[in-house]
């Protein structure tokens, strides 16, 4: 199956690179139909000028982005050196706290299709 989901361009250049493989994401009603094996072609966010196309090869749940932070290498979210409290007010201007209790964490383990 193929998902298609917006992604800053920053993102997508580590995800090219071969430095980010984890992409983090709210377990909502739409994350809730990846599946191991299905396909995601990331669109970059606000211009929609590039794509980039990953095989799923991972899904983990959590119920706060603390705890999958905590239990994931930062190396495998590109943000290694970084700090517990940058990443969370990182993930914070991109989703809320009511989000988070609503809808739990899904970290999804990717690669990228060459």
């Amino acid at each position: 199956m193929l998902h298609r989901i917006g992604l800053y361009k920053t993102y997508l250049q580590a995800i090219k690179d071969g430095n980010k493989t984890v992409e983090v994401r709210l377990n909502d009603q739409k994350r809730r139909q990846v599946k191991i094996g299905d396909t995601i072609e990331f669109i970059t966010v606000p211009e929609a000028d590039e794509t980039l196309r990953v095989n799923v090869t991972g899904l983990k749940n959590y119920h706060t982005f603390k705890e999958m932070y905590e239990d994931i290498p930062l190396k495998d979210f590109d943000c290694e050196g970084w700090t517990m409290k940058d990443l969370l007010e990182g993930t914070y201007e991109i989703y809320t706290l009511e989000q988070e209790e609503r809808w739990g964490v899904l970290a999804i383990s990717i690669k990228a299709i060459k």
